[in-house]
């Protein structure tokens, strides 16, 4: 993935578009993960929440570098 990304003649960051795209599907697994009862299991959903979303940003922002 480029490190910059031009959008109707703006160029914006690689890890802004990233983070928008993750933000996107994090929403999806969010809503599956609540329906199939995970949070139950852990001891504060949203620090969970927020720390699974530290890692797969991290884990993705690792696909910009070249």
């Amino acid at each position: 993935m480029p490190s910059e990304v031009a959008i109707g003649g703006v160029y914006l960051p690689g890890l802004l578009v990233v983070t928008g795209l993750l933000l996107a599907a994090f929403w999806l697994f969010d809503g599956l993960a609540g329906r199939l009862g995970l949070y139950r299991h852990v001891w504060h959903p949203p620090l969970f929440r927020l720390a699974l979303f530290v890692i797969a940003l991290g884990l993705a922002g690792l696909t910009l570098l070249h």
